[in-house]
């Protein structure tokens, strides 16, 4: 049974697009498309990359071959996943070059001239190698809220399910993938249900898309494992309606760059020996996204274990715990993140309205974009607020002491050179300490954040104090 194929993957000059058109066109209505033009002047297309399009894998190896990566064995299956393996950069190199890459890739075949196909991925390679300028982010993945955080933060400190010895390999979501024509991923979603974006140094991909209202269709009666292959023969007593699906397919060149928007389903076939740089990110616009997985698969945590719930002495804990295993993060790694990022941003409006002699200033477009971030907070903070999940989970966040921790005031400066890049068109000037207590939010200083509840009420006391919200009688 074939896929039933109903359209492509928009493709866009990406220096035609405006941050504010890419927003309303791609962010707003959570749409796939594909953008070119943007990466002509990157580091890794010149260097990783032959003339004739072949990767240069003699200078990665050269050059970063001792690394440690992951490496995916296409052809056996562990799980929701392929089974992988650690080894080095050149290792994984050498194996390459004993598969041949001058036949053409099949979706269903993982072996070529009898040789196991490996594909490289995860490779955290900006976290290896800050120094090395591989590439730029463009414009339109700016506000990346999920890397700068971790930039300066682990998203999960508990010592029974975090892995503090392997800083590199949990510390940000910003990866290289390597792979040999024919070299595949299978039919998934995204972490966090976070944006991504893909860009191809070199090679060619063949992605093929479902949309978050349909993704259903390609799960079991129970909602819990979905399809792992599309293109094997699917089960119809398993996965009954996932012949009423219907699919977008792009074909990826090199130096194109494809985003990939919240919920969308998808499996990725390497037509050509390829390289790319992988980004998963959230913000403002799909933060509502990473709230709804974190609830969805507490729940299923929970109702995993519930049969010990009256002899556990700390049921709660262990469902949060499984949580952090199993996502990645838990509802207290959460609001943390929500509070500090929160935070930021509240500071950086303080700031703006100071040091605007425009009684306008709210109706610029740094203003609003971070007016819309606090709101988005403040919307997610009612829906923990309204499951009671937040409390009691021992979080004490206060303006005073966090103005002292030298890890947000970085995030803060990173924030505003942010902000400054895509509404000004270039980075903004960092803030001093001085002037963080002296834009008002001095009167905050004595705000202890604790729960949802109180984030609530912290955002809509900024809003008030800057008229931004109607005052309460």
């Amino acid at each position: 049974m074939g896929l039933n194929i109903v359209g492509t993957v928009e493709k866009v000059n990406g220096n035609e697009l405006s941050y504010t058109s890419f927003v309303e066109n791609y962010f707003s209505k959570n749409k796939p498309v594909v953008l070119t033009g943007l990466m002509d002047d990157w580091g890794a297309c010149r260097n990783w990359v032959f003339d004739d399009g072949r990767p240069n894998l003699q200078f990665i190896s050269s050059t970063f071959g001792n690394s440690k990566v992951q490496v995916a064995d296409c052809g056996s299956r562990e799980f929701t996943d392929q089974n992988r393996s650690d080894m080095s950069v050149s290792e994984f190199i050498a194996k390459w070059h004993d598969v041949s890459s001058t036949e053409n890739g099949n979706p269903s075949t993982s072996k070529l001239n009898g040789n196991t196909l490996l594909y490289l991925k995860d490779w955290h390679f900006v976290k290896e190698y800050p120094e090395y300028k591989a590439y730029t982010t463009p414009l339109f993945f700016h506000d990346d809220w999920l890397n700068l955080y971790l930039d300066h933060y682990h998203m999960h400190e508990d010592p029974d399910t975090s892995q503090k010895n392997d800083d590199i390999s949990c510390s940000d979501y910003r990866f290289v993938y390597m792979g040999a024509n024919g070299t595949w991923t299978p039919f998934h979603a995204d972490v966090f249900r976070s944006y991504s974006w893909s860009a191809n140094v070199c090679g060619k991909k063949k992605w093929y898309f479902l949309s978050p209202s349909q993704h259903h269709l390609a799960f079991d009666r129970n909602m819990k494992n979905s399809v792992y292959d599309i293109f094997e023969e699917v089960n119809e007593s398993i996965f009954p309606n996932f012949k009423k699906t219907t699919w977008l397919e792009c074909t990826q060149d090199q130096n194109e760059i494809i985003f990939v928007p919240s919920g969308w389903y998808h499996q990725v076939h390497n037509l050509e020996d390829t390289i790319s740089i992988n980004y998963n990110w959230f913000n403002a616009y799909n933060l509502s996204w990473v709230w709804d997985l974190l609830l969805r698969d507490y729940k299923e945590a929970r109702e995993y274990i519930e049969d010990i719930k009256d002899i556990c002495d700390d049921f709660e804990g262990l469902c949060q715990r499984n949580l952090a295993t199993n996502t990645g993060m838990n509802f207290h790694d959460f609001f943390k993140f929500m509070v500090s990022i929160s935070f930021a941003n509240i500071i950086h409006l303080y700031h703006l309205a100071k040091n605007s002699d425009d009684l306008k200033w709210c109706s610029s477009d740094k203003a609003k974009h971070l007016i819309f971030n606090l709101e988005c907070a403040k919307d997610i903070a009612i829906k923990m607020r309204s499951t009671c999940l937040c409390k009691n989970q021992n979080i004490s966040l206060d303006f005073r002491s966090v103005l002292k921790d030298p890890k947000f005031l970085e995030l803060c400066c990173q924030l505003e050179r942010t902000y400054g890049f895509i509404h000004d068109g270039c980075g903004s000037k960092d803030i001093l300490m001085e002037e963080f207590v002296d834009v008002g939010v001095c009167k905050l200083l004595d705000i202890v954040v604790c729960d949802a509840e109180d984030l609530v009420v912290l955002i809509d006391h900024i809003l008030q104090d800057l008229r931004l919200l109607p005052q309460k009688m």
